[in-house]
């Protein structure tokens, strides 16, 4: 019966007659010596290729290489500016130079092309501020410098501000060596003459000087760390109970507004002041200062209670610092930190909104029936 058209026969089983076992010379059930090597009958004519004109190519030579690894860097100095920046040290660079089997880098000549960041972090520091910063952070930095033969220690006040967008931006540097009043009014008139303007609440440690700079220039509310409050708080209390007062005083700032805030904060100060009145003492010395953050949108108050959002950069502005240990001048510590702020910043231009716009929104009818609140200048 003849096979449908879709379906062609099947094929006839290997015999020893089959072409495979004959090309082979095996027999069934047996191993052959192998299968004979094919005769491969010569091309009829051989292939071809084109190559490139070598002559015509460029070729690096040693003579027109670099002599130098300081020449390469002067040729492109911002790869050594870039590290510098980055936590490389100018002794780290000479011994990686060295290492790589290169005569090496000098450390004035690290220095001299590390100069050429200053254009721009001199910009940037200096460039003028436009709209309103309803917020204002600031924070110190403790640095060794050389001065006269000896070292010292200066401060380096950083200065973070919100706009009304809800981006964040730092909009100030400044070294100083003391914390003097005149030492931060100095600092915020210069912020005042940029443009700095708006500003509602200004969030610090508690330090006397800026205590009252605040007052005399801004003219704006002031908040103390939280953080910083409770640490200072406390320190009055002995180790072993410092996890259940702290977890009393904490009770006053999950209310949902000031008047509860207070009322909660004195109740806890009344029920501590018979066992550690030096405590109580101190709760009500600072009461509107640690809970000024309450007259604001409930939206910002994580945010605007306490100094933390600086603690990422201040440790990084550590690390960089670390690195040199002890700057020759006041213009290498402008000249390094302020890079270091010009980077971060552009790192946040390009997050998202770091507050919410719509209380950003709220903010401005809130804020006219509120009064600066008082500053108190007790010591901390």
């Amino acid at each position: 019966m003849p096979y449908p058209p879709s379906f062609p026969p099947r094929q006839s089983p290997r015999t020893p007659q089959s072409p495979e076992y004959q090309l082979a010379g095996a027999q069934p059930c047996r191993r052959s010596g192998g299968l004979p090597t094919p005769k491969i009958p010569p091309q009829a004519a051989s292939p071809t290729c084109t190559s490139p004109n070598l002559k015509e190519t460029p070729r690096i030579t040693p003579d027109s290489m670099p002599s130098t690894m300081p020449e390469i860097f002067m040729r492109s100095p911002w790869v050594i500016q870039e590290a510098w920046i980055g936590g490389v040290s100018t002794r780290r660079v000479d011994d990686l130079v060295q290492a790589m089997g290169l005569t090496g880098i000098s450390k004035s000549t690290v220095s001299k092309l590390c100069k050429d960041i200053d254009e721009r972090v001199n910009a940037f520091l200096d460039r003028p501020l436009a709209g309103d910063w309803p917020y204002l952070w600031l924070d110190a930095t403790y640095l060794k410098q050389r001065e006269g033969g000896r070292i010292v220690s200066v401060a380096a006040i950083i200065a973070v501000a919100v706009n009304t967008d809800g981006r964040r931006e730092i909009v100030g540097l400044h070294i100083g060596p003391s914390e003097a009043e005149t030492f931060w009014s100095t600092f915020l008139k210069s912020m005042l003459r940029r443009g700095l303007r708006g500003v509602k609440l200004v969030i610090s440690d508690a330090h006397e000087g800026l205590k009252t700079a605040i007052r005399r220039v801004m003219g704006a509310s002031w908040q103390r760390c939280r953080v910083h409050w409770m640490r200072n708080a406390l320190s009055y209390v002995p180790k072993a109970q410092q996890s259940m007062v702290a977890a009393a005083l904490r009770q006053a700032f999950i209310q949902p507004d000031r008047s509860n805030a207070s009322q909660t904060l004195r109740h806890v100060a009344d029920q501590l002041r018979g066992k550690w009145p030096k405590l109580g003492a101190f709760i009500d010395d600072s009461e509107i200062d640690v809970l000024a953050h309450m007259d604001f949108p409930a939206q910002h108050r994580t945010k605007i209670h306490s100094t933390n959002p600086l603690e990422r950069l201040n440790k990084e502005v550590k690390r960089r610092s670390d690195v040199v240990g002890i700057f020759p001048n006041e213009g290498s510590i402008i000249r390094l930190i302020g890079a270091v702020l010009l980077e971060a910043n552009d790192e946040w231009q390009t997050q998202n909104r770091y507050m919410q716009i719509e209380a950003m929104a709220e903010l401005a009818p809130l804020l006219i029936d509120i009064k600066p609140a008082e500053i108190t200048t007790v010591a901390a």
